[in-house]
């Protein structure tokens, strides 16, 4: 008889080996760009995978997995507890108000705060907790983007300290279609106004500019692609 979530196990132990070996690359590439790679958290980006994604995260030794999605982080949390392995939830996705009541009890750190309103949503529905944040800074001035405006990032932190919040630090996503030193300058830039808050970390980079931001100081970089693949390119996201 086929126990529950047998075929998550088997499609996750064939998937662990090939992750495994891209984590080497990831980590390779973060020495040659001049980063330790036992201090550049790398963040697994499972958006558009199946849980079975997560879970060879989770074997090949990453404990941090980011979702975009609420509803797909929330599918895949429930997919993965049968397994008894529970990853460090980020949720890097532009956060919606109605839906941090589910994900509140799941997510431990909330990358992508960048208004008041959602200071305060996380804070009411985290009770006896003081729940992990960074503050998105919108590098491209588009507001579809997401983000903090770069003039409001001081006044968010202040607010966020003050309600009771962890704030970790900082975090961006490079412009689309910026050459690499344009992406460098923007990063630099946010590593400066988080040195200047006191912010310990910056969750800078993805797949295709991990050293452009692992140069300017990136204590976190969100990989995707680079472990999983290509995306499904009809999929959500």
């Amino acid at each position: 008889m086929t126990t529950p979530g047998a075929d998550l196990f088997e499609r996750a132990a064939r998937l662990a080996p090939i992750v495994l070996d891209r984590l080497g690359d990831v980590r390779r590439r973060i020495e040659e760009a001049g980063g330790d790679p036992d201090r550049v958290r790398v963040v697994a980006v499972t958006k558009t995978f199946g849980p079975e994604a997560c879970l060879a995260a989770l074997e090949a030794g990453i404990e941090d997995v980011g979702e975009n999605y609420a509803t797909e982080l929330l599918e895949k949390a429930a997919a993965l507890s049968s397994s008894g392995r529970r990853p460090r939830w980020h949720f890097i996705g532009r956060i919606q108000r109605n839906k941090i009541a589910r994900l509140a009890p799941v997510v431990s750190c909330w990358q992508s705060v960048s208004r008041p309103g959602e200071v305060e949503a996380i804070l009411a529905h985290s009770p006896g907790r003081s729940p992990e944040v960074f503050v998105e800074v919108n590098l491209s001035g588009e507001e579809t983007r997401g983000g903090c405006d770069p003039r409001d990032v001081a006044r968010l932190v202040a607010l966020a300290r003050e309600k009771g919040l962890e704030v970790r630090g900082l975090m961006a996503v490079a412009p689309l279609g910026v050459p690499g030193r344009t992406t460098e300058r923007l990063f630099r830039e946010v590593g400066e106004k988080g040195a200047a808050l006191g912010l310990a970390e910056l969750s800078l980079g993805m797949s295709g500019d991990l050293e452009q931001a692992v140069r300017c100081g990136s204590t976190m970089v969100r990989i995707g692609t680079a472990l999983f693949g290509a995306r499904d390119s009809h999929a959500k996201g």
